[in-house]
């Protein structure tokens, strides 16, 4: 996993919240890639101290959040351009999971 010490803020828009507040994000990992490199799974960690899935809702389908992560990643120097949020039911309580694809998995 890679540390990440960074916020990154919700806008209320996804269908599981409607809560707009910064998000404290402490990791990503890549834990599954194909073997094709074309298709991957990405966990970014959240402080659950800053966001709570049992009281805050799932950050699952926020835009503004998707577009914050694409520029923190890009910051990073991975290239974020295509990425976005795996099905609902890969969520979890201490990180948002995501759908990446080949340009992602080499910039990784």
């Amino acid at each position: 996993m890679r540390k990440v010490n960074q916020s990154v803020y919700t806008d209320g828009s996804g269908y599981w919240s409607e809560v707009a507040k910064p998000v404290q994000i402490t990791g990503i990992a890549l834990p599954y890639v194909n073997d094709e490199r074309d298709f991957g799974e990405l966990k970014v960690y959240f402080d659950t101290k800053s966001w709570d899935v049992r009281k805050d809702g799932l950050i699952y389908t926020d835009r503004q959040f998707l577009r914050e992560l694409q520029s923190l990643l890009t910051n990073m120097g991975l290239d974020g351009s295509d990425i976005d949020y795996s099905e609902q039911g890969m969520q979890g309580d201490d990180y948002v999971s995501l759908d990446v694809g080949p340009a992602f998995i080499n910039s990784f």
